[in-house]
């Protein structure tokens, strides 16, 4: 089922032109911890990600997507970039799931808690 639906459609994994693209020209370049996959050309003119699983650009981490895009030269597999302690790993995009970021006095009212006090609706006059 997976195989028919990279015929016909992007959104479930690599179409099947990019999956050929990779077969005949990609070079592998490295693997981040989640399993996706780097690759780029001959001439490093191009560079992509297959994703392992579900395809979601927030699951490239700020090392390798600074790679893609051409900001840096070496890939975070042969040269690690330094972090500042202050950093936070690296965490994808929780929106549209049962855990995304509501800060205090959210309108979104969470199990068991309610707005913040300082909040007062607005009425027309």
């Amino acid at each position: 089922m997976r195989f028919i639906l990279s015929l016909l459609t992007w959104w479930h994994a690599e179409t099947l032109g990019t999956r050929l693209f990779t077969w005949r020209r990609g070079i592998r370049v490295g693997e981040d911890e989640q399993g996706n996959i780097y690759y780029r050309n001959k001439d490093d003119s191009r560079r992509w990600v297959t994703f392992n699983g579900e395809p979601e650009a927030s699951r490239v981490s700020p090392d390798w997507h600074g790679w893609l895009h051409h900001t840096f030269d070496e890939n975070p597999a042969e040269a690690a970039l330094g972090h500042a302690n202050f950093q936070k790993p690296h965490q994808d995009n929780l929106t549209g799931t049962d855990a995304p970021y509501v800060p205090a006095g959210s309108m979104r009212l969470a199990a068991g808690k309610t707005a913040s006090p300082d909040y007062e609706a607005w009425q027309p006059e």
